[in-house]
């Protein structure tokens, strides 16, 4: 990061005026946010990011010059720092499946609220996985495994841990606010993972969606 409470910034998309509103939303953000960037195109955005090494890429996806999903591919294959936050208006499963495949950090919505998107870049930058509730029940049908155990209920504790989880809360800060260890944390979500047929936070967070389990 640009320093131990900035967070830069690199905007993708290839409408202009969209990318000057995210801009002055996020410069005006009390000095939280660094925009070190802007790529009108994934091409653009792969060859920035490597240029100015942003915390976070927020990416478009359907973009003339280079789509955004091939963009999130190259970055990965690379090995970039950056973490890759997707802010579209694309919802469809063709768009967010590929996307969170290719190694997209989180999933938004452009209709998000502003908090929401600070909150949502914040947590992408310390490598958290963010989803919308729309787009995690997109992600269910992707997610689940035949052998996954049939709405086993979860226990009080492990609800407490999933919901922080949605919240893209890490596991160390999970432990503090719960007062228990990390490991208890790696063990509850062990459990989670198990009871939900899931092998990940994001897959979990979308099933738990899909069941009502969260909101």
């Amino acid at each position: 990061m640009t320093s131990d409470s900035v967070i830069s910034l690199l905007i993708v998309d290839d409408h202009p005026v969209v990318r000057d509103g995210l801009r002055g939303m996020f410069e005006s953000a009390a000095g939280d946010f660094a925009v070190l960037g802007e790529a009108s195109n994934g091409v653009e955005a792969v060859e920035l990011a490597a240029r100015l090494d942003p915390d976070v890429v927020l990416m478009d996806l359907r973009m003339p010059g280079g789509n955004g999903v091939d963009a999130i591919r190259e970055l990965t294959r690379r090995g970039a720092r950056s973490r890759v936050l997707v802010l579209t208006t694309y919802d469809t499963d063709s768009d967010t499946l590929p996307a969170i495949e290719a190694g997209a950090t989180g999933y938004l919505l452009k209709d998000a609220p502003r908090e929401e998107l600070f909150t949502a870049v914040r947590a992408a930058a310390a490598g958290r996985t963010v989803l919308s509730p729309a787009v995690a029940s997109r992600l269910v049908t992707a997610v689940r495994t035949p052998a996954a155990p049939a709405d086993e209920p979860l226990s009080a504790r492990e609800r407490e841990v999933l919901a922080l989880v949605a919240k893209g809360t890490s596991n160390k800060e999970i432990a503090r606010v719960l007062f228990i260890s990390e490991a208890t944390v790696k063990t509850h979500l062990t459990h989670v993972y198990g009871k939900l047929g899931v092998k990940d936070r994001a897959a979990a967070v979308a099933v738990a969606y899909d069941r009502k389990i969260l909101g």
